[in-house]
């Protein structure tokens, strides 16, 4: 059965994904959704043409690979798109969050993204797509956001090689780095910190935002940026000296 396999299924992007690939995937015959939160599983239910199997998951356990693991063993389904858009950020200086929050960090963004990726590759076939949910800040290290920013570029590093890595087996690996996003992300993100004013900004919405990964992955595209604004950021990044930019942040 074809089926897509989307992380972070719960809330933000990784919601708007599933409804948006349910939606432009007529041949998928199952969606797997995996989150934490059961319930908010449950509710997309009735919003999505496709079959679900729900896994109310929490990533940040090794537990939870064992299930997935067992699972793709038991059904052994044709995975044609796989979604990692759990992770979550801290605002604020590394020494005011706690150590939990930052390792934390690493372990869902970088860890728990790197285990679902490796445990579905062997049910994956040509053709198939791997969508992996970073940012922007990848692009340059972020002060008051510094371990979040690491994991994303991390996370762009790996997507980039690991596409270089499937092309001879034909499928591609998107790396989805947008600016800020109106999702619940800055809720979150926000209880030890404010995002600054220039960010509140540019946020976008992320219904275009997925709209987007999924059309540049569908076209085998290694990277999907949205907006002119942040195309421009990250050709800026590429042009000017990281110190510059930095010393140019701490000023605005």
């Amino acid at each position: 059965m074809k089926t897509a396999i989307i992380t972070g299924a719960s809330s933000g992007m990784g919601r708007e994904a599933a409804i948006q690939a349910a939606d432009r995937f007529s041949g998928l015959g199952e969606i797997w959704v995996i989150a934490r939160r059961k319930e908010r599983l449950e509710s997309l239910r009735d919003q999505l043409p496709v079959p679900l199997r729900i896994f109310p998951l929490d990533l940040s356990s090794p537990q939870a690979f064992e299930t997935l693991e067992r699972a793709l063993r038991e059904e052994r389904p044709e995975v044609k798109l796989l979604i990692n858009a759990a992770g979550y950020g801290k605002i604020g200086p590394v020494s005011s969050n706690p150590t939990g929050e930052e390792t934390g960090m690493v372990r869902l963004n970088c860890e728990a993204l790197c285990a679902v990726t490796s445990l579905v590759l062997p049910f994956m076939t040509r053709e198939s797509r791997i969508i992996q949910f970073a940012s922007a800040a990848a692009f340059l290290p972020q002060p008051d956001f510094a371990v979040y920013a690491a994991t994303k570029a991390f996370v762009l590093s790996y997507s980039r090689a690991l596409n270089a890595e499937l092309r001879p087996r034909g499928i591609a690996v998107t790396a989805v780095c947008p600016g800020p996003v109106k999702t619940e992300f800055f809720d979150i993100a926000e209880s030890h910190g404010t995002i600054p004013l220039y960010k509140r900004l540019v946020m976008a919405d992320p219904k275009k935002v997925v709209r987007l990964a999924l059309r540049d992955s569908m076209m085998g595209r290694e990277l999907s940026v949205y907006g002119p604004l942040m195309k421009a950021f990250h050709l800026l990044t590429r042009l000017v000296p990281h110190s510059v930019l930095l010393r140019i942040m701490e000023k605005l």
